[in-house]
């Protein structure tokens, strides 16, 4: 059972990468995929943008143990790997899926290291995507681990009910969720909100107009009971 999931998985991280690099949620510089089964985590492989081009073949997923050894696949492990295997091991069962992306949008405010606030209905239930305390990548990936980890503690509940997901200032998005459908579909419900926003300051010309949308929605969200879709 355990090998037939874990080949349904390999297969799931292949289509998602091609779907993200498609819908301009993540780029060929950078991002991974990752799903926990059990004892074992399926993660896509370092370059799998700038040498796969996201064609991924499952064969080409990593499956490692729960302390991060190889345990099938040719390819390197990710320089993001520690950050999978720490939300992976701390929130599941209720977080089995990760996705580190470079959605355009969102990075205009991981450049900015600016939150991004909900402004729309379908958003509402992420709440404000807040910023994890830098730690560069690769050189420091134990302690981007570690900040990514604490800036998604206090958000359990929306693991467990689709995903929550946080900024890493300079770098990009990581969500973690209960599956890789949830999390997929968080990135990008956050990256049109992302959008909304840049293309509202434009629009409206008036920052502050914007945010008093944003509160009326809040409010009328609070009032009605609900947190969209």
């Amino acid at each position: 059972m355990e090998k037939l999931l874990l080949k349904e998985a390999r297969e799931l991280i292949a289509q998602i990468g091609e779907i993200m690099l498609e819908r301009n949620l993540t780029d060929l510089a950078g991002g991974n995929i990752s799903m926990r089964v059990d004892d074992k985590i399926a993660l896509s492989p370092s370059y799998a943008g700038t040498r796969k081009f996201w064609r991924l073949k499952p064969e080409d997923v990593l499956v490692l143990d729960l302390e991060g050894n190889l345990l099938e696949g040719d390819g390197k492990i990710s320089r993001e790997g520690p950050v999978h295997l720490k939300l992976l091991n701390s929130f599941y069962p209720e977080g089995r899926a990760v996705i580190h992306a470079h959605p355009r949008n969102i990075m205009v405010f991981c450049a900015a290291r600016q939150p991004i606030p909900p402004v729309l209905e379908y958003t509402y239930k992420f709440g404000e995507i807040r910023l994890a305390d830098y730690a560069r990548g690769g050189i420091q990936n134990k302690q981007l681990a570690e900040n990514i980890y604490k800036a998604l503690c206090g958000q359990e509940k929306r693991i467990a009910g689709q995903a929550a997901a946080v900024i890493a200032p300079w770098h990009g998005l990581f969500a973690a969720g209960k599956d890789l459908y949830s999390v997929l579909d968080a990135i990008e419900r956050i990256e049109v909100n992302a959008r909304c926003i840049l293309m509202g300051k434009i629009l409206l010309n008036d920052e502050d107009m914007l945010y008093r949308s944003r509160h009326d929605l809040a409010k009328q969200m609070e009032s009605s009971g609900g947190e969209g879709e």
